[in-house]
């Protein structure tokens, strides 16, 4: 019968090749804030237009402040309309419960639908092949805990570099 108690050491084979490792060296992404003065739910009524230095050699100037312009044209359509259900959703809090800000929450992820959209056409067609990815991403606020939409902008890695271990 055997000894179920007893412990057997199992040789290990390091004769083999050992994996090949590939590290891509990505710059970190480039944050593009908000700069309007007026935010709603997090998402700012503006983004800057300022080109940042991060993106220097990657993308012209020209094209990064036109798709700056295309979203802040977006939010200067959907951002005022928003605003006028948030006032109306707060007067009108106290008697509907709180229901009356639901419009104000479905234009809200509306605008972040519409601003994802953008972003995705704008990759398919011209950032991809520069090989940057844009988004729309929540970030916390340096200054505070709450939270806020910002452009992020990350590297695509094109070739992986081989480093062995």
């Amino acid at each position: 019968m055997a000894d179920f108690d007893a412990i057997y050491e199992e040789e290990e084979e390091n004769e083999g090749p050992l994996e090949e490792t590939y590290v891509a060296m990505v710059p970190d992404p480039v944050v593009v804030r908000g700069a309007g003065n007026m935010t709603v739910f997090g998402l700012s009524n503006r983004f800057d237009s300022e080109f940042p230095n991060g993106l220097v050699s990657r993308v012209a100037p020209e094209e990064y402040k036109a798709t700056v312009m295309r979203v802040n044209s977006i939010l200067k359509k959907t951002l005022p309309v928003n605003v006028k259900w948030l006032f109306c959703g707060c007067v009108c809090c106290c008697c509907t419960l709180g229901c009356s800000l639901w419009p104000v929450i479905c234009l809200s992820k509306r605008t972040q639908h519409s601003i994802d959209k953008l972003l995705e056409w704008e990759n398919s067609h011209l950032y991809h092949k520069l090989g940057l990815h844009w988004r729309l991403a929540k970030q916390r606020c340096d200054s505070s805990s709450m939270m806020e939409y910002v452009l992020l902008i990350e590297f695509i890695p094109k070739i992986p570099i081989y480093r062995p271990d």
